[in-house]
């Protein structure tokens, strides 16, 4: 293909092995060939691309589109998968396949059925139960979605409505949506796609309440898809991104399923209503733990589809004069462009580590609940929050900065950068709120706190935190200043511990005092979550080092300093109040930033090439790997309705009689 000229010269200057950094991301060459293979036969499937693109598609053909394609994909997939694999090793190995972006660029109506509903037969059932419900849910003798958030309660699990009462008479539970806001709402593919659902229900039995628990819920007949009776279901409509997922509402009226449907692998009914509790209420949201492992790596591709998309343009784009009568030169000279971008290149990276090491603890945590071990389950939880928050927040600003950075032309729909965003900022308020989970991890932090005030044991991720160190002399390498961020997060959390107890002194309820105190604490978070990714980041490349050549490990090395120098520049107010950093070891980081700048901009190109994605993948004029911007863009332009005929039949209907005065 003819390439842009400018990409051939930014390719020219990239002094790393780009394909090194590949197999690098995607944990060997092994790994790579796979993924390439598996693109390759899912992209050669016909009628898999879209020749008209789905924007112009009315919202119910865009639905049933996605239909049609989620079919061809999850049969193509189905041929080339490993059969040996378990589902958690088919989602682990995944992690840098993003080929079904390339088919759907709103997502799939099949995706909670892969991502939530067979995690939960995983997670949920007994022995017998997943033994019955996992072959069909495989291959899709069933098709199955998760509701949990209701129309008038999401991230607040306790509060929710709706009822499961069990009849012991009948041996049933009798399902019921007492109120309007009881409804299910959001759940994705619910609207008309799914025939199953696991439902999270307050279980009422001898009378006595017994907490929130799953159940399994036939929806639709499974040959006619019609609603069961006492069912009411539908789709909520259009939403800023994800139209393609269809989500839906979900009613009950004294609707009655099997006692065999409470999945029962935690908390068991008998026959007679005699309720076993599970040996932790937290077992019961495993499921939406591991939909957060999985986040903080869906961000991790996003952002690197968006900035690869950004980078590329930047290389093109040619505008102003840096100095009077010389050519306009690329934007990405501009280090105020550098600056938007090259932090997303790191972030990307810093979330894709962080993914990594959060699903090694998710993997190890599991392994131990198979062994009836607790131990680590809170700990888990409370990381899990505070990273999906920091990567979801993160990767929506960053993903935006990408598309403000392509000026005009990201705001076109054929940049696909308004899709991505819609992809992305949604994950700041879909399973769990983020405000919120915030508030959870500061609930583990202070507890953490207090646990080691009476010399108990500390979870590991949390002993820096109540670890009593004097002040220590700045250091402005990169170990010195990641110790510095330990000292912000644990200084405010006793900063934060001591406002809840002052409010509780002062004659305010525990309750009263920690909302009262909710911003420090959300603040305390968010400050300890930072400090995991850039230990997680910083230890992930060091790890690997041994393996690199020196180039792909001085590259890497880079961004690892970029990311933490730039979070040290954002933070300085933090750093100011609690360290002993100086406005001589600002202006040091500062410089160094700036120089850190100078040195990534002749690799750029090279980094974004290295996520090594295709062109059907990123779906955007902007960010083609042949640099033809402009040209694809009149391509696109070309592809609206619109411009199927010269004079549109409105012109006849409305404006020449408007313009002639004839109204």
């Amino acid at each position: 293909m003819k390439v842009n000229v400018d990409l051939e010269n930014e390719r020219a200057k990239c002094d790393f092995n780009v394909e090194e950094l590949t197999n690098y991301l995607d944990e060997g060459a092994d790994e790579t060939r796979n993924r390439k293979y598996i693109e390759n036969k899912v992209l050669s499937v016909e009628g898999i691309l879209d020749k008209v693109p789905e924007e112009y598609l009315s919202y119910k053909d865009r639905y049933e589109n996605a239909i049609r394609k989620s079919v061809l994909l999850f049969k193509v997939l189905r041929e080339i998968q490993d059969s040996k694999q378990t589902q958690m090793e088919k989602v682990r190995s995944s992690f840098r396949h993003t080929v079904q972006t390339a088919v759907f660029k709103d997502n799939s109506p099949f995706s909670v059925h892969l991502s939530m509903f067979i995690p939960a037969i995983l997670g949920q059932c007994n022995d017998v139960q997943r033994e019955y419900w996992l072959p069909k849910a495989q291959n899709m003798e069933i098709i199955g979605t998760y509701a949990q958030t209701e129309l008038g309660h999401g991230t607040f699990i306790r509060g929710l409505e709706t009822t499961a009462t069990y009849d012991p008479v009948t041996e049933e539970f009798i399902l019921h949506s007492p109120t309007l806001t009881s409804y299910k709402w959001w759940p994705g593919n619910l609207g008309h796609t799914v025939n199953y659902c696991v439902v999270m229900a307050q279980l009422y039995s001898n009378g006595k309440h017994c907490g929130i628990q799953p159940f399994m819920v036939q929806l639709r007949d499974e040959e006619t898809h019609e609603p069961l009776k006492g069912i009411k279901l539908g789709e909520i409509g259009v939403k800023l991104g994800l139209n393609t997922v269809n989500n839906g509402f979900l009613g009950f009226h004294q609707h009655r399923i099997p006692r065999d449907r409470m999945l029962m692998k935690n908390a068991q009914v008998l026959r007679d209503g005699t309720f076993i509790a599970s040996p932790n209420s937290k077992l019961t949201y495993g499921t939406m733990v591991f939909v957060r492992v999985c986040i903080v790596n869906n961000m991790a591709n996003q952002l690197a589809k968006a900035v690869t998309i950004a980078v590329r343009y930047s290389a093109i784009r040619r505008q102003s004069q840096l100095k009077p009568h010389e050519p306009e030169p690329q934007i990405l000279d501009y280090v105020t462009q550098q600056h938007k971008l090259f932090i997303a290149i790191a972030s990307s990276h810093a979330f894709s580590s962080a993914a990594k090491w959060l699903w090694n603890m998710f993997d190890k945590v599991n392994k131990e609940l198979a062994q009836g071990k607790l131990d680590n389950l809170a700990e888990l939880h409370s990381v899990a929050c505070c990273l999906k928050v920091i990567s979801s927040s993160d990767a929506a600003v960053m993903v935006e900065r990408c598309r403000l950075a392509c000026g005009g032309h990201g705001y076109m729909l054929s940049s696909n950068l308004p899709q991505i965003y819609g992809v992305v900022t949604p994950a700041s308020t879909y399973e769990g709120e983020n405000t919120v989970l915030l508030l959870q991890t500061a609930r583990a932090l202070v507890k953490a706190w207090k646990q080691s005030s009476k010399g108990e044991v500390v979870a590991p991720t949390m002993k820096y935190l109540v670890e009593k160190k004097p002040l220590q002399k700045w250091n402005n390498d990169i170990d010195g200043i990641i110790e510095g961020f330990r000292r912000v997060a644990a200084r405010k959390l006793a900063a934060a511990v001591g406002s809840v107890e002052k409010h509780v002194g002062a004659g305010f309820s525990q309750e009263e005092a920690w909302n009262k105190a909710s911003v420090q604490l959300i603040a305390v978070s968010e400050a300890h979550g930072r400090v995991i990714i850039m230990s997680a980041f910083k230890a992930e490349v060091e790890r690997t080092a041994s393996s690199l050549s020196a180039p792909v490990r001085r590259v890497l090395e880079q961004l690892v300093e970029l990311y933490v120098l730039y979070w040290t520049l954002e933070k300085l107010g933090d750093l100011l109040l609690f360290t002993g950093i100086s406005e001589t070891d600002v202006h040091e980081i500062q410089q160094r930033y700036e120089d850190l700048l100078e040195k990534i901009r002749p690799n750029a190109v090279g980094l974004v090439d290295a996520y090594d994605f295709r062109d059907e993948i990123l779906n955007s004029a902007l960010g083609s790997y042949d640099g033809r911007v402009y040209e694809r863009l009149m391509e696109e332009a070309l592809k609206s309705p619109l411009n199927a005929q010269p004079v549109n039949d409105s012109f006849h209907k409305y404006l020449k009689p408007f313009m002639q005065g004839k109204l």
